[in-house]
């Protein structure tokens, strides 16, 4: 037990090891939706007899949704408080995984899971802040380590638990899981975690370039999402000339949502960031794309599949807490790229998958694919976190969350793009299976590509465990962790 830093306390005494399993389980609840939904996502288009492209899209809304709110959530905490952000987003996760067990229809479906995307981006946003909060610098890479283990545990678990309670209990089953789950959550933050986290008090939350922010955001993804038609390069293009409108108000409003020279002053920051979004448009369709090749052309049940797809979470949630360890002694851009290395094998591998490709070789390419998003993500994690002042460490955690998003949102647009062009607007049967195996093919193909580009992104960044610091301006964000008005 030590006290938490303090510019950012407003409590005593703060248990580092209960408020690191707080965040860790409500991360671990986050991830175990994400992938046990994959798994029921047949299922679920079987029930309302909806088309592959409709069913990408209770995938999509959440992450669409997520990304929008991820910053403005982050800055919200280091105004107001971590915790109480915390405590918002775990409550209305339980609210809207009930409305999501209850929907009759995919349109309700979809609608109440990017209305559950809000609080979640309040979870994921603040999760990675309270930890690098109450944990020092020398410690800060096995607690992240830990808190992305729990993450992959949630995905390790996912598929199989999901796939179990979808053909037994029926995919709903998941939401009520989810729940009951959020109420325990909740009852632990209330109890024990008492400390609150303040980076930035008295400063006011920047609407307007919330707003801006949501609308590039919507523009670029949505777009990516109906492509190949006209709208889509429109929307694009809407999104990219808002996103410069954002960067002109950021770079003039005195309290911005999300500081631009964390990323002009900060190469380290911009960079890793950058490795994070290309690692998950790289990696994030996996489960959706191999859960319809799985079921629908090597004709598994959604528990077998399950089974299969638990391969790749084993492996991040084994090795990514020494992973985290490693980033603490040795530099994160090398681990890190390694990673994405080990990762681009896998890609390759599973982009050579066939109608006849055994089990055994899937699950060896998931091993590699696993091992080497384990390797990439703590130590990534820790660089972005370490690499800035506390009073930016929510927004810090919310940038990596939101890049995490958009790539996911990037990677399921290329999925869905590929699967309307080569199988259409249709439901996935047996007469297709050849179209959705090409598409299935080249989606794998240009994943491994982006994960390729990646690995020279992750090794330009520079070194983190640096003991000579350029002095930089009062306030401004250092590479070493820390403003000159923190350390005065």
């Amino acid at each position: 037990m030590n006290r938490p830093d303090a510019a950012n306390r407003s409590s005593g005494v703060v248990d580092k090891g209960m408020v690191l399993f707080i965040a860790s389980l409500a991360t671990f609840l986050g991830s175990l939706m994400g992938s046990s939904v994959n798994i029921a996502i047949p299922t679920i288009g079987k029930e309302f007899a909806v088309d592959a492209v409709t069913l990408s899209w209770i995938v999509t809304s959440f992450l669409l949704v997520m990304a929008m709110f991820m910053v403005p959530a982050g800055r919200m905490a280091d105004i107001y408080g971590r915790r109480k952000v915390f405590l918002f987003g775990v409550v209305g996760w339980t609210i809207t995984s009930l409305l999501c067990a209850l929907a009759t229809s995919a349109p309700m479906l979809i609608v109440f899971r990017a209305l559950q995307a809000i609080p979640g981006a309040m979870l994921f946003a603040n999760a990675t802040a309270i930890v690098t909060s109450v944990y020092p610098p020398q410690e800060r890479g096995r607690a992240l380590g830990i808190n992305v283990a729990a993450v992959y545990a949630g995905l390790s678990v996912g598929p199989s638990l999901g796939g179990v309670m979808t053909q037994q209990l029926g995919w709903r089953s998941m939401f009520f899981l989810n729940a009951v789950l959020g109420v325990i959550i909740v009852a632990l933050i209330i109890t024990k975690m008492k400390a609150e986290w303040v980076g930035a008090r008295g400063e006011k939350l920047d609407l307007v370039g919330s707003v801006i922010f949501g609308m590039a955001l919507v523009g670029i993804m949505y777009g990516v999402s109906v492509l190949p038609a006209m709208l889509g390069g429109w929307l694009i293009l809407l999104g990219i000339a808002c996103l410069a409108v954002f960067v002109w108000w950021e770079s003039r409003v005195t309290h911005p949502v999300l500081d631009i020279n964390l990323f002009r002053q900060n190469i380290v920051f911009a960079l890793s960031n950058l490795a994070a979004l290309i690692n998950y448009a790289a990696t994030a369709a996996i489960a959706f794309l191999l859960s319809l090749y799985l079921q629908y052309v090597k004709g598994l049940d959604p528990q077998t599949a399950g089974l299969v797809l638990l391969a790749q979470p084993i492996m991040m949630v084994t090795f990514s807490p020494l992973a985290g360890r490693l980033s603490d002694r040795i530099e994160p851009r090398i681990v890190a790229s390694t990673g994405m290395a080990l990762t681009t094998v896998g890609l390759v591998l599973l982009a050579l998958l066939n109608d006849s490709s055994s089990l055994e070789y899937i699950v060896v390419a998931l091993l590699i694919a696993g091992f080497g998003f384990a390797l990439f993500s703590s130590p990534n994690t820790n660089a972005v976190m370490g690499s800035v002042g506390r009073s930016y460490l929510g927004v810090a955690s919310a940038t990596l969350g939101t890049m995490r998003s958009v790539g996911q949102m990037l990677s399921m647009g290329i999925a869905t793009l590929i699967i309307a062009v080569y199988v259409g607007g249709v439901q996935i049967t047996p007469q297709n299976h050849a179209s959705f195996s090409i598409g299935f093919k080249l989606a794998f193909m240009i994943s491994s590509v982006l994960c390729l580009f990646g690995i020279f992104c992750s090794m330009a960044r520079g070194k983190v465990h640096s003991d000579v610091l350029a002095a930089p301006p009062s306030g401004a964000p250092t590479p070493g962790g820390r403003s000159r008005q923190e350390n005065s």
